[in-house]
């Protein structure tokens, strides 16, 4: 059964009238837990569509920036977005409802984030407003300000990124023990430890970029060394 069929079921499973927010307090357990991580990703990605202002984008094409979506899986995840930006509930509670899901899982969090950044530059514009969505998201999740500002920079075009913060590693470290680091942040991009933490396969393109960023800012700091 795909996730797409999966996430229908689970929106059949809601009461009617009954606000997006209650899936993510039932899904809380493996195998459920990707379900919710796809569910988290457009809902939260349909927010920060009204927070743009531009909710009438394709926001299937952005939604492919982060998810393998065949033609005919595109009107369940329409669904799930057209749910939220329809729901009265704001994004807050959505993404204080996620983050209590996930709990201390930050390195699930942190991909989730990842997935709203490649939705928010999908369309070639990175909003005023989108950047404020997408740090107070950031906050609710407890994601240090640093780490924050590191994603921002791999996504907006508006600052070179720093290749030791995107390592998170000390500029003053010995060049033995960075590239350790960096051979242990490759193996992270595994698929298997993706899926572990609670990542769709459908979404494994997350690690893509991810990947590129880690190793052009390898090549950066041991050109150097």
């Amino acid at each position: 059964m795909s996730i797409w069929n999966r996430i229908s079921e689970a929106l059949s499973a809601l009461a009617k009238g009954e606000p997006l927010t209650r899936v993510f307090d039932a899904l809380r357990t493996p195998p459920e837990r990707s379900v919710a991580f796809a569910i988290a990703v457009i809902a939260l990605g349909a927010k920060m569509a009204k927070a743009d202002g531009l909710v009438t984008r394709d926001e299937v094409t952005a939604f492919r920036e982060v998810f393998q979506i065949a033609q005919d899986d595109e009107a369940g995840a329409a669904r799930v977005f057209n749910l939220a930006r329809q729901d009265v509930v704001g994004f807050e509670d959505y993404a204080q409802r996620i983050k209590t899901m996930f709990g201390t899982e930050t390195d699930t969090l942190f991909d989730l984030m990842e997935g709203l950044f490649h939705i928010a530059v999908a369309d070639g514009v990175y909003h005023p407003n989108e950047d404020v969505f997408l740090e107070r998201v950031a906050q609710i999740f407890e994601i240090p300000d640093a780490q924050f500002q590191v994603l921002r920079s791999r996504f907006v075009p508006d600052a070179k990124p720093d290749p030791y913060a995107v390592l998170g590693v000390d500029p003053n470290a010995p060049i033995d023990e960075i590239r350790k680091h960096y051979r242990a942040l490759v193996r992270d991009m595994h698929p298997d430890r993706m899926i572990a933490r609670g990542v769709p396969q459908e979404a494994i393109k997350l690690a893509e970029k991810r990947l590129s960023d880690i190793n052009h800012a390898w090549e950066e700091i041991s050109g150097k060394g």
